[in-house]
């Protein structure tokens, strides 16, 4: 029998049919869920908004430490259903799921340890005659409800980035999953009231509408808005929030690595790969544009290309897959179009440029692609890589900085002064040296720039965007 997943918001009733959620490797049915409609938005909106009003009703910090430390425990009980589960509906391979759910058990510990070691500060006072007398201080509150819209790439660990924090924060939190994935995201919600999180604290929906879903993050009972997704429909978002709400936003880019003539191929083109073709290339911050010094970047490229013929690609719930399906059919096609664009400009195919299956697109490598076809100038959002050769490293970092996006970048090279050079005139949020660009760990700042986002992610930076840090001034005369 298919398991279903009920509506997740306490007191509303589901809208209209259940939605089939299935693999998007062989497109078996895994699950149904139901969606909500515009009355249990309103439901959950209210529910939320009541709570945190009512501030006798706020969970203590001790109580939210309890929940999280609980909840962290369960989920590294089950960490491999929880991989495994991911890995089906969201195509990752099993192999990085697993990785995955390491590091969402991870995110909610990085909670508990923010919670511990987070503090407000002393403002100095008695400095002239009308701050004499005066004590001041800042302390931490939750700065009301919270609603978080999912990606799909990550079905796991970005649910555990938006909604682990807003619990940690005291925040109420409503989160809608990707449509394509919200099975973990149900999973992450029913273990944070296994562990104790009163069901109102933490309330998610799937919907069916886009109106809908745009009424649920633009309501004026929203403090908070985490997105992660297109910057099409984040930006769209930001511009109808009510005033007030604040918002981070984490899209896309096509992250930028330069290749010195110095640089260790033998460490760089595994690292190369890895960051080019793990989930696919369906990583915000993918290697995409690589720029090698001339002498270099053939050999790179082929050693490149000979590394992506190697990788196993297929079905992701096997333990040796390396490189899984696109999240959707229609994603192989536009994939191969954009190629079949790129060879017919003038790049050279060195390997991959077809589809493995409906699902499956092959590994695949470009040699000097033309500098306006959209695998140069767009997020390409699949397993695809393309190298460019310069002259000039300064050439090299005007084109990385030449698109409307900046996120992550990397440099590789033996040489300090070359490091240095690079990583201060690469436009990023963060630059990596003899790493690729999806390197990232949950305590670190992961901000995308330009068109790339808003505000900083990470788990101690999205907890203090979840707060607001109020200012206490007493007057004594014993001040």
């Amino acid at each position: 029998m298919t398991p279903h997943v009920p509506l997740l918001v306490p007191g509303a009733e589901p809208d209209g049919e259940p939605v089939s959620i299935t693999a998007p490797f062989d497109g078996s049915l895994i699950a149904t869920v139901d969606t909500g409609g515009a009355d249990a938005v309103n439901k959950a909106l209210a529910t939320a908004h009541s709570l945190f009003r009512d501030r006798d009703a706020w969970l203590s910090p001790a109580r939210r430490i309890e929940i999280l430390e609980r909840t962290a425990a369960l989920m590294k009980e089950r960490r491999d259903e929880l991989a495994s589960a991911a890995a089906q509906e969201g195509g990752k391979p099993l192999i990085d799921s697993l990785i995955e759910a390491n590091r969402a058990v991870d995110c909610v510990k990085i909670c508990v340890e923010t919670m511990r070691t987070q503090a407000g500060t002393v403002i100095p006072m008695g400095l002239s005659a009308a701050s004499e007398g005066r004590l001041a201080f800042t302390q931490h509150e939750p700065i009301g409800v919270v609603v978080a819209f999912s990606a799909f790439n990550h079905p796991l660990n970005l649910i555990a980035h938006q909604v682990a924090p807003a619990v940690a924060a005291g925040c109420p939190v409503i989160v809608k999953p990707a449509e394509d994935t919200p099975l973990s995201c149900m999973r992450f919600v029913e273990i944070l009231r296994e562990a104790g999180l009163p069901d109102v604290w933490c309330q998610a929906l799937l919907t069916k509408d886009h109106e809908v879903a745009g009424s649920l993050a633009c309501d004026p009972r929203v403090a908070f808005f985490t997105f992660i997704g297109s910057g099409r429909v984040g930006w769209m978002l930001r511009s109808k929030l009510a005033p007030g709400t604040r918002c981070t936003l984490e899209h896309g880019g096509a992250a930028p690595v330069i290749v010195a003539e110095d640089a260790d191929l033998d460490e760089a083109v595994p690292l190369l790969a890895k960051g080019g073709f793990y989930h696919a290339g369906q990583v915000c911050v993918s290697v995409q544009r690589i720029f090698a010094h001339q002498r270099i970047a053939r050999t790179l490229a082929d050693r490149l290309a000979t590394k992506a013929d190697s990788l196993r690609v297929g079905d992701p719930t096997l333990d040796d897959t390396e490189v899984g399906p696109l999240i959707r059919h229609a994603e192989v096609e536009r994939v191969n179009e954009w190629v079949k664009e790129a060879v017919a400009g003038g790049g050279e195919l060195l390997c991959g440029g077809r589809a493995n299956s409906k699902s499956c697109y092959a590994p695949t490598v470009l040699f000097d692609p033309p500098v306006d076809s959209r695998v140069s100038t767009l997020e390409v959002f699949g397993p695809v890589v393309c190298v460019y050769p310069f002259e000039q490293i300064d050439d090299a970092i005007a084109r990385a900085n030449g698109l409307p996006f900046a996120f992550q970048a990397a440099v590789f090279t033996r040489n300090l002064d070359t490091a240095f050079r690079t990583a201060r005139r690469l436009d990023a949020a963060s630059v990596m040296v003899n790493e690729h660009t999806a390197f990232r760990v949950d305590w670190m700042p992961f901000a995308g720039l330009r068109e790339s986002g808003l505000g900083v992610g990470g788990i101690p930076h999205t907890m203090k965007d979840m707060q607001i840090e109020k200012l206490v001034v007493i007057r004594s005369k014993e001040a």
